[in-house]
């Protein structure tokens, strides 16, 4: 919890600052510069977030007190901490300027905007579980299968469609 709210914060203090800082509405360069930087760290974000949970798959499998888990300990904590919770804020942080900027929050017929938002979210809880998870094998105290890591395996990518579909067809 306390990882969660230190998150939030670092979020809260990132969203803050770009506001502040970068000039820029729907037509500028500035607009487009942080589209691109919104994609890119999208990208990071997904793909750590749809390798994590086969990594666990991989460390489930061999179960704890290996050499093998010892090195999964580290490839998940890196790939936590260097890659996944940095790209999770610059993706929120760039995708609220993105909307605030472009109108997209008070401009009419964008519940589109909204269902996104709400599958975001739902993937930032998703990305909190991997985390605890992490934790949990960092410990030795993994009490998921197998079975169920290959299902949290597809979570993301259904989030992930979904989201996509929401943003390119707006179908509301």
């Amino acid at each position: 919890m306390k990882n969660a709210v230190i998150a939030l914060v670092i979020t809260a203090a990132a969203v803050a600052l770009v506001f502040l800082l970068i000039p820029g509405d729907y037509n500028s360069t500035g607009y487009l510069w942080m589209k691109s930087l919104h994609i890119i760290a999208l990208i990071a974000w997904m793909a750590g977030t749809l390798y994590l949970p086969r990594l666990f798959v991989y460390h489930a499998e061999i179960g704890p007190g290996t050499p093998q888990s010892e090195t999964f300990k580290v490839m998940e904590r890196r790939l936590l901490k260097a890659i996944m919770n940095p790209a999770m804020i610059v993706t929120w942080v760039a995708g609220l300027w993105l909307a605030f900027k472009g109108g997209w929050f008070v401009a009419d017929g964008n519940g589109w905007l909204h269902a996104k938002i709400v599958l975001v979210v739902l993937m930032s809880g998703l990305h909190g579980y991997y985390s605890a998870s992490v934790r949990r094998f960092a410990n030795d105290a993994n009490t998921k299968s197998v079975k169920h890591w290959r299902i949290m395996n597809e979570a993301p990518t259904i989030l992930l469609i979904l989201i996509v579909i929401l943003v390119v067809v707006k179908p509301f």
